[in-house]
């Protein structure tokens, strides 16, 4: 008994043992169910970011006593539909509108005659007519050689007889694709809408024919002066975005100046495509995102701005999940950064006292923030690192020494949101020569009506007439 009793305590030392290993088996479980969970729902906070349902924006409670909608009384331009110009006036008399009563409604008493008041009103034609020219076009033959000569005139093409005799103008076409390129609607479409309000019958396959044709001629000309013209403009604003070429990856990028927007459609984004546009002697100054095409060694001669809401973002990814002092970096470096904006703001608004000074003061706040040092947290350190380095490269703040350019690339953004539009509609391009015509389009007709403020069917029409007949013999040989 006495040798029982003396191995009880061990016997139950083990058993303590065993079950404090089993705790921590479970214990570690546990902590590895957490971590996954962790990850889980980081990813799904991205995922709901990237949808647009995150917590910015999400149902909000409405206002117990809300405002009334509209512009309130003495804010803002107030603005109303003007009489039409001349141009457009009726050729018919003003159709008289007489008072039919003969005492006032209100009182009964005698009305006297005060003024009359112009009124119109606008609206389409009942009828769609289109408008037909029609040619005779004199033919000779050669008494010697048989060959055909006709005679020339700037709106009938050289080779228009026979099966091609009738075409429609460009007028026509340059409504099609401002409708297309422009506006977004599928080329499938474009037949019934030009059916219906022109009254002109013509097929998808011919629209995307002349496409493809002029975006080889007189578009893919234009298009390459506007390429040209990036090299040499003051400020360019960039960004991309994912396009599909035959279902296959590829990148759109955009490059928006004060005089024109060019947009570029390859397989791959790296510097040399930036490059085609961009040369590594540009002597401007870009604004772009974080892309690491920008960062390449190739354009470390350019001067850059980096898009401070993308620097932002960068922050606001690292302080969502920092608690106490881990996010007194971030917090320091973003305000510093919304300092120098709203100061920018300032000084373009004429708000801005001793500019200098103030932009001065800022920029050494924020190199001493940015100074090279080893930080606790990982995830400060990588945004110290980052955003460190860029601003050594002076493309943090480069927009105080520089006030005519913007702090973001936002110019660039806004100037692919009609493409983004347009490739949830179409998935992209079928082939390489769609690619070029999209680009070719898209670059004429937002620079036409952004840049240069004109009417974008009158400046295709235009162009459309500005390639002058080349031939004037048939292209067959005469008959032998």
């Amino acid at each position: 008994m006495a040798g029982t009793e003396s191995g009880a305590p061990f016997q139950r030392i083990e058993e303590l043992e065993q079950e404090n290993q089993v705790l921590r088996e479970r214990l570690k479980q546990a902590e590895e169910d957490m971590e996954r969970l962790q990850r889980e729902n980081e990813q799904l906070r991205k995922e709901l970011k990237a949808a647009g349902r995150g917590s910015r924006h999400g149902k909000r409670k409405p206002k117990a006593d809300p405002k009334r909608p509209g512009r309130k009384p003495g804010q803002g331009p107030f603005t109303f539909r003007k009489a039409p110009p001349d141009t457009a006036a009726s050729s018919e008399p003003p159709i008289a509108v007489p008072v039919t009563v003969g005492q006032c409604p209100c009182c009964g008493g005698e009305l006297r005659y005060e003024r009359t008041d112009e009124a119109t009103v606008t609206d389409m034609p009942q009828a769609a007519q289109p408008e037909v020219k029609s040619y005779a076009v004199e033919v000779r033959q050669c008494q010697r050689c048989g060959q055909r000569v006709r005679g020339q005139h700037p709106e009938v093409a050289p080779d228009q007889y026979g099966a091609t005799a009738h075409r429609v103008g460009p007028r026509v076409k340059a409504a099609a694709h401002t409708v297309h390129y422009g506006m977004g609607v599928p080329v499938r479409k474009l037949p019934a809408i030009l059916r219906e309000f022109t009254g002109i019958e013509i097929t998808q396959s011919a629209l995307t024919q002349d496409a493809l044709k002029t975006s080889a001629g007189v578009v893919g000309d234009a298009y390459r002066e506007l390429r040209a013209g990036v090299a040499t403009a003051p400020a360019v604003y960039t960004d991309d975005t994912g396009w599909r070429i035959h279902g296959q990856t590829a990148h759109l990028m955009t490059f928006d100046t004060d005089q024109a927007t060019v947009f570029q459609i390859r397989r791959r984004h790296r510097n040399e495509e930036v490059r085609e546009l961009i040369p590594a002697d540009y002597a401007g100054v870009m604004i772009t995102d974080r892309g690491k095409s920008y960062d390449a060694e190739e354009l470390l001669g350019i001067k850059q701005q980096k898009c401070l809401d993308h620097l932002k973002e960068n922050i606001n990814e690292v302080l969502e999940h920092k608690t106490g002092r881990a996010r007194s970096f971030g917090l320091k470096l973003k305000g510093l950064l919304r300092e120098a904006r709203q100061l920018w703001r300032d000084q373009r608004a004429g708000k801005a006292e001793n500019f200098q000074a103030a932009a001065e003061r800022v920029e050494e706040e924020l190199t001493f923030h940015l100074r090279a040092r080893f930080l606790k947290d990982e995830d400060n350190q990588r945004l110290l690192d980052g955003i460190g380095l860029q601003n050594d490269r002076g493309r943090v703040l480069h927009f105080l020494h520089d006030p005519t350019i913007e702090p973001t690339n936002n110019r660039g953004e806004r100037s692919l949101r009609g493409a983004v539009i347009v490739r949830k509609l179409s998935h992209g391009s079928k082939n390489e020569r769609g690619a070029e015509a999209f680009v070719g389009f898209t670059s004429v007709i937002q620079t036409a009506a952004k840049k240069r403020g004109c009417s974008i069917i009158d400046a295709l029409q235009n162009l459309f007439k500005s390639k002058r007949n080349k031939a004037p013999t048939e292209a067959h040989p005469p008959p032998g």
